[in-house]
């Protein structure tokens, strides 16, 4: 079978390593891709935006299923062209993707069907929207109502923090067109449920975790994720239960009945706070760097899970219990400004899985090319024995300007312990 995955990036990375184990695919094509990629799919550089061009390119190549990775393809309604000219593809329409790409579709939907989050409202008016977060309670958290790749989301534990925010987000346009969601603060462990969808059809994943803030102890700005693992212990199995009846199959269930089914991955971005499991906010695709830890440990073939989800067909899952750590090396600077093109040795001798971010190739070497430029995945027995191995192997690869957290998954680790 051949298969067309559009996107690039270390989530794109790990879904052609996932289908590079199928034994039923035998060529893998990534538009754009990107220098990690090269090494498993032939790229093709057509942006995953140019709906046309990737169009083109699948009816000249006959793929036997395309995957969409990115949101930003999502939104520009790929998968309602390729649909629409009777080609098989795996992700949501353009209208069942608002779940992610609009933050008030979102609460909205949340709020009419009573699926848990926090109180929220939603601005176009930095006056008024400045109002309100001065007369509620610090934190607030600010969400801009769009894609912002990860990082549209402020928490404000000041009142400079949120004015500086409030004004990026709607006088600036620092995203875009501005609308803001100003939501209630809530606190708990977060964590990452993903789950294949195919109308109502609700086939859960294993649990993870990533990390948003950039330095070790949560400190610094948010990210796009600097690290993930899997599972999680602190997260019970009533948990995940209450997490899979009261609130994905609800949202599925909601989609549906609103004429807008979903097909694909929902994402779950979860808290576990005080007062039950609350929905901090979905996304209509894998997560990232989620994917990159959770892909690994299912042992099912993913050619096959892809298939029955796009041909709206039953599916059933089997994993590892083994548990996965992985950490990324960021651009000195990331998430602000950052230098690119410096040279990056020992990839190749990392005894782990490495997923490529934000890479190119100069003179036959890997050099930088993004903020978050790879990613780092080890396994264990436990998420502290990943977590040491993870360490470990970062420690072979040089270059000259990255960074990264020494603590990922560190939340995990206290609880075995």
């Amino acid at each position: 079978m051949k298969v067309l995955v559009i996107g690039g990036g270390g989530r794109c990375h790990a879904i052609v390593d996932a289908l590079s184990r199928s034994p039923k695919v035998t060529e893998i094509v990534c538009a754009p891709g990107n220098a990690g990629i090269a090494q498993q799919a032939r790229c093709v550089a057509l942006k995953d935006t140019d709906v046309e061009g990737l169009l083109k390119l699948a009816l000249e190549e006959r793929f036997d299923l395309t995957v969409v990775g990115p949101e930003s393809a999502l939104a520009a309604g790929v998968v309602d062209t390729f649909k629409a000219h009777g080609l098989r593809i795996f992700g949501p329409t353009k209208a069942a993707a608002q779940i992610e790409s609009s933050k008030e579709f979102a609460k909205n939907l949340m709020a009419e069907y009573g699926i848990p989050t926090a109180a929220y409202r939603t601005f176009t008016d930095y006056g008024e929207a400045s109002a309100y977060v001065a007369s509620r309670p610090l934190p607030a958290v600010l969400k801009y109502d769009g894609l912002a790749a990860g990082k549209g989301v402020v928490i404000a534990r000041t009142a400079e923090e949120a004015d500086h925010a409030l004004r990026d987000m709607l006088l600036d346009g620092r995203f875009g067109q501005g609308k803001v969601v100003v939501e209630d603060f809530l606190e708990g462990p977060e964590f990452s449920f993903m789950c294949f969808v195919s109308g109502r059809e609700v086939v859960p994943m294993v649990l993870s975790q990533d990390h948003k803030r950039a330095f070790d102890n949560d400190e610094g700005p948010n990210t796009g994720g600097m690290g993930a693992y899997s599972p999680l212990p602190f997260i019970t199995d009533e948990d995940r239960e209450y997490a899979l009846e009261k609130i994905m199959r609800p949202t599925a269930a909601a989609l549906a009945d609103k004429g807008t089914p979903f097909c694909g991955v929902l994402y779950g971005g979860l808290m576990k706070t005080p007062a039950g499991i609350k929905v901090i906010e979905f996304n209509a695709r894998f997560g990232d760097p989620e994917t990159e830890v959770v892909l690994p440990r299912l042992k099912s073939d993913i050619y096959d899970v892809f298939c029955a989800v796009a041909d709206g067909k039953g599916v059933t899952l089997e994993w590892s219990d083994r548990a996965t750590l992985g950490i990324v090396l960021a651009s000195k600077g990331y998430p602000g400004s950052y230098e690119k093109g410096f040279a990056i040795d020992g990839l190749d001798e990392v005894d782990g899985r490495v997923y490529h971010m934000g890479t190119a190739v100069r003179d036959g070497r890997f050099v930088t090319a993004g903020g978050r430029v790879a990613i780092v995945v080890c396994e264990g027995a436990t998420v502290a024995e990943a977590q040491a191995k993870a360490l470990a192997e970062v420690a072979r690869i040089k270059c000259d300007n990255l960074f990264h957290r020494s603590d990922i998954g560190y939340q995990a680790v206290a609880c075995e312990k």
